[in-house]
């Protein structure tokens, strides 16, 4: 019956929820797999079922809702991973950690993305314009993203990386940047591995502006009937390719001089294996 409902199309919430439940359950055993759409077809519509099923468990389990991640607004992280349009995925309270942390020591294949993020100091739903974003955000604050696919070797389609939250693991908030209405767009950042510079970008790398990032985001949850709320956090893409964050690494992205932001992972940590995903 599963194998005829997916054939059809006519995939119901038992068909997400299952799909959610092995996500959730191969980060718990760390358990790197292999993409779902190599077992079956899958379009961005289920993709979002099945994440929004997975986000739904972690709220369950008493996680809270944070904001949101934007995945992919950038050229170079599309051309990197093989990605046309971006995507987005849902934040929660325990993803989010203080500047020069280190990570979670679970995670699986971690990588780091420097990226602005945006604090609403108001809701924000609707068919927004930009005006009405920037009247919005209360403040943008320099971050890096830690990504970690749950897919091996991070192959895998749109699909499957939106059905994985868009590989959200960690946010770590570093300092606010001074510039929003006006000179956002030109920060510069400057991304560093153990010392040495491994990539440099500017915030206009995220959809042109990173304010049209919110804007996207906005109208896509639109369509869902969700939107944000006041204090949710925005992290609105990677501007430089991701760079592998091995153990004893340090990984800091400094976004114009003084506005630095770090994290590093302990040199002790259990590898990932690996696994098919089940059909």
């Amino acid at each position: 019956m599963k194998a005829l409902l997916a054939a059809s199309g006519a995939r119901d919430d038992g068909w997400a929820e299952e799909r959610a439940s092995w996500l959730l359950a191969a980060r718990r055993r760390r358990v790197l797999l292999d993409p779902l759409s190599e077992k079956e077809p899958l379009d961005l519509r289920d993709a979002y079922r099945i994440q929004r099923k997975v986000n739904e468990s972690r709220l369950r389990d008493g996680q809270k809702s944070a904001g949101f991640k934007l995945g992919y607004t950038s050229k170079p992280m599309r051309e990197q991973m093989g990605v046309a349009t971006p995507n987005y995925g849902p934040l929660t309270d325990r993803m989010l950690v203080s500047n020069d942390s280190t990570t979670d020591p679970d995670l699986l294949q971690p990588r780091i993305e420097p990226e602005v993020g945006l604090v609403l100091g108001r809701p924000l739903a609707g068919r927004i314009t930009r005006h009405d974003a920037l009247n919005a955000v209360k403040y943008a604050v320099a971050c890096l993203e830690v990504v970690d696919s749950l897919w091996a070797d991070y192959r895998f389609t749109a699909e499957d990386n939106t059905a994985d939250g868009s590989s959200a693991a960690q946010v770590v908030v570093g300092p606010r940047l001074p510039a929003l209405r006006h000179g956002l767009v030109n920060t510069g950042v400057v991304l560093y591995r153990n010392g040495t510079i491994v990539g440099t970008s500017a915030a206009a790398a995220a959809s042109g502006h990173p304010i049209d990032s919110l804007v996207w985001l906005v109208h896509q949850l639109h369509q869902e009937g969700a939107g944000l709320e006041a204090g949710m956090l925005v992290i609105t893409g990677g501007l430089t390719s991701a760079v592998e964050l091995a153990p004893g690494d340090v990984v800091e992205a400094e976004f114009q001089p003084g506005y630095r932001v770090g994290v590093r992972r302990l040199p002790q940590t259990r590898n990932a294996t690996r696994a098919e995903a089940r059909s």
